[in-house]
């Protein structure tokens, strides 16, 4: 449980800007990174990037999984296995295999197809345009985008139909123009020129704002008054899950930025149209926060109506089914569709409940904030250093108490 909810935390860097940092500075090697993040992920990424093996294992690591399918098939003359956890091999990838296919790349499933692990014979990529369906995993068409400005002759990605979770492409757009490529998303083109040299780069990463929403869920939970401060936070932020500012003043929590310190309070209830309708949103743009959202919805016992949550169901589990499951055995009631979420207002919240994590980092720190209302068990509370190694020292660090299972 808690008392006197408060404190200062350092989190460390975005881990979806640091994995895309990593790439690009194998790629041009005068880019020097600071702050980046210290998850597994980006661990298992930075050591693929090093290794000379022949077989690569990147664990549950989905985003190594999909920048490095990308990366390798574009290193003329190198040869590698790429594969992952059992649950990894689960994950499809054939919608990037076969835009890198496309583009004349040279890659082969090792057992099932449109499944890892892929076999990678890099190759000289010249072909420059690629059509993909806009509504699929950022991570795809990251992965492309990222590799294209070491093309020859750069590459043009065609978005067909909807596109969703743009936050995300738009974050890989302007690190490229950042460095000094020449790229361009308009409508539903992204075009990048290649460049052969950049000139040097010195990046401090900004810290995680996914991370955040575990937080923002603590104090909209907590009693008006409550205050915890997250350090290396920037206003004009490139991370999707920046939108938490505007979702969780909905929800009773003030944000201001002091410098680069974003100050978090509980300021008042819900807003007098959340109390009455619940909240609905669309979190296509931010699928990483529906988690955390959906819990902190029913232990305001408030109804909520998440959409756009299509991409949930291929995460490190069908996260829609495993929340529907563990806040089922809270006491709520839930339906779900391929792409939504729904809530109904809570009239209790069972106690001493053992939340199942399905071996996924977000699952385990969604629920955490819950305590405030009830006591609960996290089961496989060591998954969390997937995305946030230093989750439960943070958790401690800002009052929550809790007993570690033998």
């Amino acid at each position: 449980m808690a008392e006197n909810l408060h404190g200062t935390v350092s989190i460390t860097g975005s881990k979806s800007e640091s994995n895309r940092w990593l790439i690009l500075q194998q790629l041009y090697n005068n880019c020097t990174l600071q702050n980046c993040s210290n998850a597994d992920d980006t661990q298992y990424l930075q050591e693929a990037l090093k290794s000379t093996e022949p077989v690569i294992d990147i664990g549950h690591a989905g985003t190594a999984m999909r920048f490095l399918t990308a990366f390798f098939a574009t290193q003329e003359g190198k040869t590698v296995v790429l594969t992952g956890s059992k649950r990894m091999q689960e994950r499809p990838i054939k919608i990037l295999v076969d835009a890198l296919l496309s583009l004349g790349a040279s890659i082969t499933y090792e057992n099932k197809i449109g499944f890892p692990p892929l076999r990678i014979e890099g190759k000289k990529i010249t072909k420059n345009k690629v059509a993909i369906q806009g509504d699929v995993s950022s991570q795809y068409l990251s992965a492309l985008l990222l590799v294209a400005p070491s093309l020859p002759n750069g590459l043009e990605l065609e978005l067909q139909g909807e596109i969703t979770s743009v936050p995300y492409l738009k974050m890989t757009v302007a690190l490229l123009q950042r460095i000094g490529v020449s790229a361009s998303f308009e409508g539903n083109s992204i075009q990048v020129l290649p460049q052969e040299k950049i000139q040097h780069q010195s990046v401090v990463i900004e810290s995680d704002w996914s991370a955040a929403s575990y937080y923002y869920s603590l104090v909209a939970l907590s009693p008006i008054g409550t205050q915890i401060r997250l350090q290396s936070f920037y206003k004009d932020s490139l991370q999707a899950d920046a939108c938490l500012q505007t979702i969780y003043k909905k929800l009773g929590v003030d944000t201001q930025f002091i410098e680069q310190t974003l100050m978090l309070t509980k300021t008042e209830a819900c807003t007098l149209a959340v109390q009455k309708n619940g909240l609905t949103l669309h979190l296509a743009d931010a699928p990483d926060s529906a988690q955390t959202i959906a819990v902190t919805c029913f232990g305001l016992q408030i109804p909520c109506l998440l959409t756009g949550l299509h991409t949930l169901k291929i995460k490190e589990t069908d996260r829609l089914l495993a929340l529907q499951t563990e806040l089922t055995k809270l006491g709520a009631v839930v339906t779900i569709t391929n792409e939504s979420l729904q809530i109904e207002a809570a009239t209790k919240i069972n106690e001493n409940i053992q939340i199942g994590t399905y071996q996924d980092h977000r699952m385990a720190m969604a629920f955490t904030p819950l305590v405030l209302k009830a006591p609960l068990v996290i089961l496989e509370a060591a998954v969390v250093s997937k995305s946030y190694p230093d989750f439960w020292k943070d958790m401690q660090r800002v009052g929550i108490q809790f007993e570690e299972l033998k």
